[in-house]
């Protein structure tokens, strides 16, 4: 993988009571670290595309295989996936590189790392960028709860947690053909129709769009997922309630510079009240599915740099 893509070493480092898979590049631009931060089910090598952009710029870019990805730890506790411990995970490898606060890039659920690292812990964050996700807010009753009224049980994140164990079997069995099936350009993050999506993307024999990675690329996922299974990174899903209750008492305005970047062909909405929670935001849409900096990686670059510039000068 490495040699092919010019993708940069892993090191396992130990931090909060974890090892993480952590890739590093421009480690001579120290001071201005950018933690990257991938989704469901990704990879670090996601941003495969970014780290050449990032590092001739000055960056000192680092990208974790968060907790139950990659060769990272993958806990066999349900609650050791909590927001608590994943972002407790990027406080500790800042820790581990001496540095204050970092710029933090999120995309999918990384976004949604990204943007509770900013509430938990705002002093060690200096900016965001987060991709696909906008800031959640709090709903009245735990998310969980409350998805399952407004979509009903067969919402994969209602599913996940009400049927533990049925969804992972079903990947796990079926690894390579889900991936190939999910990660397609110009296709929402999860394609429309009924019933438990994941499970039927992983039997599906005739996928939606055009394939997002070379066979090469494809690899590099199948081969981690096939390694680890996927109950670790589905526990993320099944510590949302939880994560809901950690988040009660937290200010949930993020004061920091952000940028908010979405793909228009998403089926995730646009947030109509991310200024309410985020009222430093700037918003700039691409014209692409959910996996927008694999699909659009020059633009993807082009629009990240040109606002960290604009924002490093202020």
């Amino acid at each position: 993988m490495n040699k092919t893509y010019n993708f940069p070493k892993p090191s396992l480092i130990s931090v909060n009571g974890v090892e993480l898979e952590v890739f590093e590049a421009g480690r001579q631009n120290i001071g201005k670290p950018i933690v990257l931060c991938h989704g469901w089910p990704e990879h670090a090598f996601s941003w495969r595309n970014q780290v050449p952009a990032l590092v001739k710029a000055g960056y000192h870019v680092i990208i974790p295989n968060q907790r139950g990805f990659g060769n990272s730890s993958c806990p066999t506790e349900v609650t050791d996936y909590d927001i608590k411990h994943l972002t407790g995970d990027l406080v500790a490898l800042l820790d581990h590189y001496g540095y204050e606060d970092a710029t933090f890039v999120g995309h999918d659920w990384g976004a949604n790392v990204v943007w509770c690292t900013a509430l938990l812990h705002p002093e060690r964050v200096n900016k965001v960028i987060n991709l696909a996700l906008p800031y959640q807010a709090r709903t009245e009753k735990p998310w969980i709860e409350f998805m399952e009224d407004f979509f009903g049980g067969d919402n994969y994140f209602v599913h996940f947690n009400r049927q533990p164990g049925v969804a992972d079997a079903v990947l796990d069995e079926n690894t390579s053909r889900f991936l190939r099936n999910l990660f397609r350009k110009n296709v929402p993050s999860v394609p429309p129709g009924p019933g438990m999506v994941m499970i039927n993307l992983a039997r599906a024999e005739t996928p939606l769009g055009e394939p997002l990675m070379s066979d090469k690329e494809l690899s590099v996922f199948v081969s981690a997922f096939e390694s680890t299974g996927f109950t670790g990174c589905i526990n993320w899903y099944r510590n949302l309630d939880r994560n809901w209750h950690i988040l009660a008492d937290v200010n949930p305005i993020i004061q920091k510079h952000a940028l908010m970047i979405y793909g228009d062909r998403d089926l995730i909405p646009k947030s109509d009240y991310l200024k309410d929670f985020v009222p430093n935001v700037d918003v700039i849409s691409l014209d692409c599915g959910h996996w927008i900096q694999q699909e659009k990686p020059e633009e993807t670059n082009k629009t990240i740099l040109e606002w960290l510039e604009l924002h490093n000068a202020t």
